[in-house]
């Protein structure tokens, strides 16, 4: 069993020791930063026990081991929310921080926790921040930090070009969504949630964990550290009415109140869809449903703001 200090002891030793592993996916569309980030990590007094560059996605577990054998206080992860989710599951339980550095497109986990998205605003909460403990969410047997969704997502994330990603950001992943509508077919998802069965009829089912998709907002009193799940549709069964509202969403971000918009919360939901669904675990797709979603209540700690809210 691992021994655990108490957030203000972890604080402290990353304050005044500063020791560090640097864990970045080059591949991430800011990934090739290295050099800034080196220089920022090194303005703030972060002594390294090594810099750990992944060419090969297939590799990050690997690597992520190899930079926690050293036993830092801190493991710093640069990349996209792929990326960090894969290091929220290598640090979940252990007496070790995740220290966000958001160099992805969407950074939809960085922007939950309060992480400023330039590199030097990121390295100032590595320094200057404190050590909070979130929750994780358990989707069947796989732990995720942000996100599992159902439907055009899916085929949009096997679909989009990194290239695109590179040239427009998280503009990239709406404008897919739309040239793949047109032969998509719609699905009945049935969310069982305290004994209470829902139904919905969607081309999209989201059920997140974290504050933000897609690089907007879900809602303003949604987080990621408040023991429960946001479940929502993008439109309902017709293609128009999902085609206007991810235009609306990737143009303005609109975002509203839990309790005033269509959202489903809850803090374990079972799902079933007509037919059987791949599901999108924080960008890795391989499960079906059904599956059970739980929240674990503070499953794993993280680096964030002074002002960030830990409960």
């Amino acid at each position: 069993m691992t021994i655990m200090r108490s957030k203000a002891e972890h604080t402290a030793a990353i304050r005044e020791h500063r020791k560090a592993a640097l864990v970045v996916n080059v591949r991430s569309r800011r990934g090739r930063r290295i050099p800034e980030v080196l220089q920022a990590l090194q303005a703030h007094g972060f002594r390294l026990t090594g810099v750990h560059p992944v060419r090969d996605p297939a590799l990050l577990a690997e690597t992520l081991d190899r930079a926690l054998s050293a036993a830092p206080d801190l493991l710093i992860v640069g990349g996209g929310d792929g990326t960090l989710s894969s290091s929220v599951k290598h640090v979940a339980g252990a007496d070790v921080a995740l220290g966000v550095l958001p160099l992805g497109t969407t950074n939809n986990f960085a922007r939950s926790l309060g992480v400023p998205l330039s590199v030097e605003g990121a390295v100032r909460v590595l320094a200057e921040g404190k050590v909070a403990d979130i929750d994780l969410g358990l989707c069947g047997d796989r732990a995720f930090a942000n996100l599992v969704s159902f439907g055009v997502s899916v085929e949009v994330a096997a679909t989009v070009r990194p290239w695109l990603k590179r040239l427009l950001g998280r503009a990239a992943y709406p404008l897919t969504a739309l040239t793949i509508l047109p032969g998509h077919r719609p699905f009945r998802a049935y969310l069982t949630v305290d004994g209470e069965r829902h139904e919905v009829l969607t081309h999209q089912l989201n059920i997140a964990n974290g504050a933000f998709h897609g690089g907007w907002r879900i809602a303003r009193d949604a987080g990621i550290d408040d023991r429960l799940f946001v479940a929502y549709q993008l439109g309902s069964g017709k293609r128009l009415r999902l085609v206007a509202e991810t235009l609306v969403r990737a143009a303005t971000g609109r975002w509203r109140s839990l309790a005033g918009g269509p959202f489903l919360v809850a803090s374990e939901i079972l799902l079933e869809t007509d037919p059987p669904m791949a599901a999108d675990v924080d960008g890795e797709v391989a499960l079906r449903t059904p599956l059970r979603i739980k929240v674990i209540p503070n499953g794993v700690r993280v680096m964030v703001p002074r002002d960030f809210v830990d409960s």
